[in-house]
């Protein structure tokens, strides 16, 4: 068990200290040795530190609150490496090669793979994951570090878009403005489609038609069909990975400004700042977050906090190719390869939205890294004369876990900058 060094503190300091200030100490005439009788008054240093995934350290609101900090750090970086491992590995084993395989290889790998089917390579359109952060987590950060009770009515500013909850009385403030985002009324998509649009009528299509092309088409399926990317007007089903117009119905997403002021049942409700401006939020942003102001100490803590409760949606993929001259009649060869590139996409879909949480988090880390003396020691130093033994007592136990803080937060930032090195590898095999 660790103890704090108690140094000229004798038994009877202790156990005076025990029976006049501190509750919970009914035994403190017992016969009891220094370590039982410290122990008892709450006097020692806990077994288990943040490496453990004990924040618990010194009961210091400000010094706890880092720790805290660091405590969800490792825990964000354990859970986004174990994202990343999961589809390297199941990409290395739909190219032939083990679970754990080393970047590089998987990157050849899959660059052979697709050498073999496809004539100069494929395209892949993928806008940016879509990351949203919890405003309640940042705010409760703030809280827990300042020790302080945060009003009911604390928001951040959100640069983007502010997750709101859906009723009939959702309105944004100022110049932000109300978007609904889910199935558009009767379809009928007045803004940016995401996902199906259904084309009755031949139309433009900026995504993947999968129907009639009266122009040049990259892909065709076995039946002689546009799969792929139509030079000219498509029939059919216009995949839209990217968001853009539907001049027919939209069976994905549409984001829409409703006329009415009011979303459609089941539809999810944001409030859009202009550009480069804030709106106010306590839902989720999607966006760049912006706290209340803080202590100086606690800057990076509520900044690490926000960054762990970033989740990220995986996008979705336009992929665009032409067959090898090998494949162009083999449609039984042709048919194993697209079903091949559908988990690929997949995998490759999920570690974009990884890789997008582990950039956020890998630099919370780099501030957490270099806040940690500020955040503890700063702290320890600014204690007033007349603290309590036990705050005193906590301090030192906090200064004793600060090494291991910081060793804690530098293995969870070499194990997830691995694992995001190896990504970056791979995605380059598809210009990601």
């Amino acid at each position: 068990m660790k103890r704090f060094n108690y140094g000229l503190i004798g038994i009877g300091l202790v156990a005076i200290f025990c029976v006049v200030s501190m509750q919970g100490c009914d035994k403190a005439t017992e016969a009891l040795g220094l370590d039982e009788l410290a122990e008892e008054c709450g006097l020692t240093c806990s077994a288990t530190g943040v490496a453990e995934g004990n924040a618990s350290i010194s009961g210091i609101a400000e010094v706890d609150g880092f720790f805290t900090a660091v405590v969800e750090f490792n825990k964000a970086t354990a859970r986004i490496a174990g994202k990343l491992n999961a589809s390297l590995d199941a990409i290395a084993v739909s190219v032939g090669l083990e679970p754990g395989a080393a970047g590089a290889d998987i990157k050849a790998a899959v660059e052979a793979k697709i050498e073999g089917a496809v004539s100069g390579g494929i395209e892949v359109k993928a806008q940016p994951a879509q990351c949203q952060i919890s405003a309640e987590a940042v705010l409760d950060a703030q809280a827990k570090c300042e020790g302080s009770v945060t009003p009911p009515s604390a928001s951040v500013e959100c640069k983007g878009s502010c997750e709101v909850e859906a009723s009939a009385e959702a309105s944004c403030e100022g110049s932000a403005k109300l978007v609904c985002k889910g199935t558009a009324p009767s379809l009928v998509c007045e803004g940016s489609c995401t996902g199906s649009c259904r084309l009755e009528a031949a139309a433009s299509c900026e995504g993947t038609c999968r129907g009639e092309c009266d122009g040049s088409c990259s892909v065709k399926d076995a039946s002689g069909k546009c799969s792929g990317k139509c030079e000219g007007n498509c029939q059919g089903e216009c995949q839209l990975s990217a968001g853009g117009e539907c001049s027919g119905k939209c069976e994905g997403e549409c984001e829409y400004t409703p006329p009415s002021g009011s979303c459609e049942a089941g539809a999810k409700v944001e409030c859009k700042a202009e550009a480069n401006a804030s709106v106010q939020c306590e839902g989720r942003c999607n966006g760049e977050v912006t706290p209340p102001e803080v202590k100086a100490e606690c800057e990076a803590n509520v900044k690490a906090q926000a960054s762990v409760s970033m989740e990220c949606t995986p996008p979705s993929l336009e992929v665009v190719w032409n067959w090898s001259a090998e494949l162009e009649g083999d449609v039984d060869a042709q048919a194993e390869f697209k079903a091949w590139l559908q988990g690929f996409k997949a995998n490759v879909s999920a570690m974009l939205a990884a890789q997008a949480e582990a950039e956020a988090v890998l630099d919370a880390g780099a501030g957490l890294a270099a806040a940690a003396e500020g955040a503890v020691k700063g702290v320890v130093d600014n204690l007033k004369a007349d603290a309590s033994l036990k705050l005193k007592i906590g301090a030192g136990c906090a200064l004793q876990e600060l090494p291991s803080a910081v060793t804690t937060v530098e293995g969870g930032v070499a194990e997830l900058a691995g694992s995001a090195e190896a990504a970056v590898s791979v995605l380059g095999a598809v210009s990601l």
